[in-house]
């Protein structure tokens, strides 16, 4: 707990209506969307402005207390649960979208707006951001930031990092730092936006992003293939982008994820097939029409049993929030359900999936796939019971061998979620111990005394522990 002295002086900043520190209050923000990972901070703040922030920063790192910079909690990863306590920053107040500049094409928005009002609020004016994490409804931007979410337009328009022109930080000492700009260019020394996005809030705290954005998409149509192999639907993705053809989104659902989400949501899913390919393209309405054609002869080539267009605007947007409800509709069956992202070139997808059933079944559990296909982003779910620690203990031997696949393929050990608390004891596997020794390096350059989200990223052992502390 804050000694009072402490706790005085964070209240003269915020005053008493934006500092929390209730039992109630602590719990609630004690955990994110990342099973089996909860901890007490010491108290809830939700700083108004920048100054502020800069004051509770100073005070923290003199007394060497930990802070979190929150959004919605709905990372998967546990990069927002204060495993070593401290101060959890809420951006509630922090939620305005400050310019939309339709001269530069850019955006500047505080930490705490939710991503679809952003969407929303360009697309009124023909513009266009692509990123679309599936938890855009409540996803803050600065979270999206500190994760460098992706979503199902990877593909052809890249993820959140792709997009951050410029940001606003706050670091541990309280001083105020900015990169980036208005900018179509900018190679005055080392890239330090891209330094800060998707460092899961271990370097700073993002108070204010200028972000890039682009025409809104003219038009756009969906398809939905179906394979009875699973090794021909991963040759489809292969070969619809060998012919050139880069679509808005290309996403893979296995048989037990079509049967789950179709009983969720209801839109035509079939349930009987072993994989399923949904793309959409967008664009010009005559080269979405080329392509969506040329797609349709290519998953016919590739030994589709089904390929059918969607016949309205409706019909395409149910499939796609049918897909975007995966998760929902999964964690519906079991009491836990714990989704990662093993990453690999997309020419080892049909591989990756046939190693994680292998695995499934080799420690005996409920492993349901789906994701972006188009960019090797693959999603293995287990649906399992955080009570049951014989078998937890088997969920947590299944997604190591999972990431030593994905890394053994050319892939990564994640793709969009971040490593946080979770994935640290297997970054070693990606990056190796020199890369994170230079990691470290940065960390402590810009934190000294290591009150920035700690115990995330770096991991003290090579295997992953659950964490549940009170």
């Amino acid at each position: 707990m804050l000694n009072e002295s402490i706790k005085k002086k964070l209240l003269r900043i915020v005053g008493k209506n934006n500092f929390k520190d209730s039992n109630e209050a602590r719990l609630v923000y004690s955990y994110d969307a990342t099973p089996n990972f909860q901890s007490l901070p010491d108290a809830v703040i939700m700083p108004e402005n920048r100054e502020q922030i800069q004051q509770i920063t100073k005070v923290c790192n003199e007394a060497k207390i930990p802070i979190i910079p929150r959004g919605s909690g709905t990372n998967l990863s546990a990069g927002t649960c204060p495993i070593k306590g401290g101060i959890v920053l809420l951006f509630n107040h922090m939620n305005h979208i400050l310019e939309i500049d339709e001269e530069n094409l850019t955006i500047t928005v505080q930490p705490g707006v939710i991503t679809l009002d952003l969407i929303k609020a360009v697309e009124a004016k023909g513009l266009f951001y692509p990123p679309d994490p599936s938890s855009m409804k409540i996803s803050t931007i600065g979270g999206n930031i500190n994760e460098c979410s992706g979503g199902l337009r990877g593909l052809k328009y890249g993820v959140t990092k792709d997009y951050v022109l410029g940001l606003e930080m706050v670091l541990a000492n309280g001083s105020v730092f900015r990169t980036g700009g208005k900018l179509a260019k900018d190679v005055a020394g080392y890239d330090l936006t891209n330094l800060f996005v998707g460092s899961e809030g271990t370097l700073g705290i993002v108070t204010e992003a200028i972000l890039k954005l682009i025409p809104i998409p003219e038009t756009k149509k969906t398809l939905l293939a179906l394979f009875e192999d699973m090794d021909a639907a991963a040759k489809t993705v292969s070969a619809i982008i060998a012919h050139k053809i880069i679509p808005a989104t290309l996403e893979f659902l296995d048989q037990p994820t079509c049967e789950v989400v179709e009983a969720f949501a209801k839109v035509g899913l079939p349930t009987d097939v072993n994989a399923v390919l949904l793309i959409e393209q967008d664009g010009p309405s005559e080269v979405v029409e080329r392509d969506i054609q040329r797609i349709s002869t290519i998953c016919r080539d590739g030994k589709a049993v089904s390929v059918k267009i969607a016949a309205s605007t409706q019909e395409a947007e149910s499939l796609s929030t049918a897909r975007r409800s995966a998760l929902s509709a999964l964690a519906r069956l079991k009491p836990t359900t714990i989704l990662e992202d093993a990453t690999v070139p997309r020419s080892k997808i049909s591989e990756m999936v046939y190693a994680i059933n292998e695995i499934a079944r080799k420690y005996d559990l409920k492993i349901c796939t789906f994701g972006h296909a188009g960019d090797g982003n693959l999603h293995p779910t287990c649906l399992t019971d955080a009570r049951d620690q014989e078998e937890i203990h088997r969920v947590e031997q299944a997604f190591e061998e999972i990431f030593e696949k994905a890394i053994e393929l050319g892939g990564t050990i994640t793709g969009e979620h971040g490593v946080g608390a979770m994935k640290s004891p297997y970054l070693t596997l990606k990056i190796g111990e020199e890369g994170v020794a230079a990691m470290k390096a940065i960390k402590h350059a810009l934190d000294p005394n290591g009150i920035m989200n700690p115990g995330k990223i770096f991991a003290k052992d090579s295997r992953k522990r659950v964490v549940v502390q009170a």
